[in-house]
């Protein structure tokens, strides 16, 4: 018989035994090391016995390393959750648009503490004699500080999808849930990449509030490394505290390395524009499974879940809406509508000024308000010089792809690196030099909201059109010309995203660093966050309701007046689609 050609051998795919056995191993080492620490959260606890201190051994800070990453990943798929959800219903509901949006505003301006404040009693009380209710409670307080910018920036993905893709997924007939996931998280995957490794860094922010809790005159510690770095800065001990410095430096480069770098190398393959970059991201660890056919098998045997899962679901019907409407019945259910809501929040607003005029009396709204305004100063002070440093620098990072794949990994560190970690080294400085925190607290805010402005604006610049930048090189643009028609409408709405989270980012960082201590010594700045601290350490139910609805009313009112009207001009005239 004649041969064929090309012969058998060359239609054979070589063995990737390596990539398979690499990427074998590592799962199977995840899958270890999550049975393994999952374990250490179910021991016998009870609020009588609970220790308020983590032994301070160097030797114990692997394992606390161990469960800190545990929290922090379980709190981010349940920010992943949260933000497919309530930004959907944000998007494609017209009705509960009017509360879900201002109800994410006072959410994401409701302080970590807040949260805890209310709900560890409830989560301890779910598992009696076990960690696990405080470690729910943690988690939650982690998902608190990650879940809004998310939500934030799939939803104005949502908003802003471009026209085309909508008709596409009209004229198809795609069920709610096809489009979902075969139009709406495609083309909201790499902001929605981008703002999840911002959030992530925004826990490991609250790390050391969400291990070290102080709640109802009540001190309960988690084995976790940022329960280490509150024990040692009480100790006054700075070894420790760089010692754990440094742990955390090699637990977030790892992060980045392992999970971030190839998530973002990989989301590239949902951009949607005409023309390709001359040079894509690239991640050794994306290249090794690609290389492993272990994916690939994976693949094929959940692919079979995809058509049974879609007819499964096509219960929720056609995505796609009406073309005519009754402007009567839509009149007469957007009253009813209304009323209903405009109903729930008077009661709850006169129900919470009556427990006020109880607790804490009605003369201590005027000193909350004053406080409050205070730290909105501050807030204000720290976007409008993060705006004029990190812009441009955010600029040129997303626009020179050489640029970005040298500092997109410096960044990204500098951004999940909790920063409150250096506040004991910052408490030290400025008892010694005698700088009030008055001051110093702005320094302390801007370490943990300044990246959400300058990573919303490395992805706004990443995302403009490679054929629109040729175009610019093309006719010889000035610079100022450059910047004004090109690049800052381009960026405007990602910066809108970036702003309203550095400023709601502030306002949280604020119960943090208005109030520091070390080595016994406490420094106090005068503001909202202070006030809701000490608040929440002495357990004063009144006080805390007031800082928080006074903080809320804050960051609802400059939405409201100010971010949300940029919001509303991005997406009429600064939208790419």
């Amino acid at each position: 018989m004649l041969r064929t050609f090309p012969t058998r051998g060359a239609l054979v795919r070589p063995r990737r035994t390596v990539a398979d056995v690499a990427v074998f191993l590592g799962a199977a080492a995840a899958l270890w090391l999550i049975v393994r620490l999952a374990h250490g959260a179910a021991t016998a606890w009870t609020p009588a016995t609970a220790p308020s201190t983590v032994s301070t051994d160097p030797a114990e800070l692997p394992y606390y390393a161990g469960r800190s990453l545990l929290r922090m990943f379980v709190a981010l798929v349940l920010s992943v959750g949260f933000t497919f959800v309530y930004a959907t219903a944000a998007a494609r509901l017209r009705r509960t648009e009017k509360i879900l949006l201002p109800a994410l505003d006072i959410l994401q301006s409701v302080p970590v503490l807040g949260f805890l404040s209310v709900t560890i009693t409830g989560f301890i009380a779910l598992f009696p004699g076990s960690q696990l209710g405080l470690e729910c409670a943690s988690i939650f307080a982690i998902f608190t500080s990650q879940a809004w910018n998310m939500t934030f920036a799939f939803h104005h993905s949502l908003v802003s999808q471009p026209r085309d893709l909508d008709e596409a997924s009209r004229l198809l007939r795609l069920s709610r849930w096809q489009r979902f996931w075969r139009v709406d998280v495609p083309s909201g995957m790499i902001p929605l990449v981008w703002n999840g490794m911002m959030s992530f860094g925004g826990g490991w922010f609250f790390l050391t509030a969400s291990e070290a809790l102080s709640v109802n005159n009540q001190k309960f510690a988690l084995p976790g490394i940022g329960a280490y770095v509150a024990t040692a800065s009480e100790e006054g001990d700075l070894g420790k505290v760089l010692l754990a410095v440094g742990a955390m430096v090699v637990l977030v480069v790892g992060v980045n390395v392992l999970f971030w770098r190839p998530l973002t190398a990989w989301s590239e393959r949902f951009r949607i524009e005409n023309s390709e970059a001359a040079e894509a991201p690239r991640s050794l660890v994306l290249d090794l499974l690609r290389r492993s056919r272990i994916p690939a098998l994976l693949g094929r045997v959940l692919g079979k879940l995809v058509f049974p899962l879609d007819r499964a679901l096509a219960v929720f019907g056609l995505a796609e809406y009406p073309l005519r409407f009754s402007p009567a019945r839509r009149r007469a259910a957007d009253i009813v509508f209304s009323v209903v809501v405009f109903g729930l929040i008077l009661y709850g607003a006169v129900r919470m000024v009556l427990f006020i005029g109880e607790t804490t009396g009605y003369g201590e709204i005027g000193h909350v308000l004053l406080l409050g305004l205070i730290t909105f100063a501050r807030v204000v002070t720290l976007v409008v010089v993060g705006t004029l440093v990190w812009v441009p620098i955010g600029v040129w990072i997303g626009m020179n792809p050489r640029v970005s794949r040298l500092a997109q990994p410096v960044v990204q560190v500098l951004a999940s690196f909790p920063a409150n970690f250096l506040f004991p080294l910052i408490t030290a400085v400025l008892v010694a030099t005698g700088i009030s925190l008055d001051w110093g607290g702005i320094l302390l805010m801007s370490l943990g909201a300044q990246w959400y402005i300058l990573f919303n604006v490395i992805a706004g610049a990443s995302a403009i059109p490679h054929d629109l930048r040729e175009a610019s090189a093309n006719l010889r643009l000035p610079r100022a010309l450059w910047w004004r028609r090109l690049v800052l409408p381009a960026i405007f709405p990602s910066y809108v995203t970036g702003g309203i989270t550095a400023a709601g980012g502030a306002w949280n960082a604020s119960i943090v660093a208005e109030i520091v201590s070390y080595n016994g010594v406490t420094l106090t700045a005068t503001g909202l966050g202070a006030y809701i601290a000490d608040a929440t350490a002495s357990g004063d139910a009144g006080r805390i309701l007031l800082g928080v609805a006074v903080m809320s009313l804050y960051v609802v009112g400059l939405n409201r007046l100010f971010w949300r009207r940029l919001y509303r001009l991005a997406e009429r005239r600064f939208s790419l689609s």
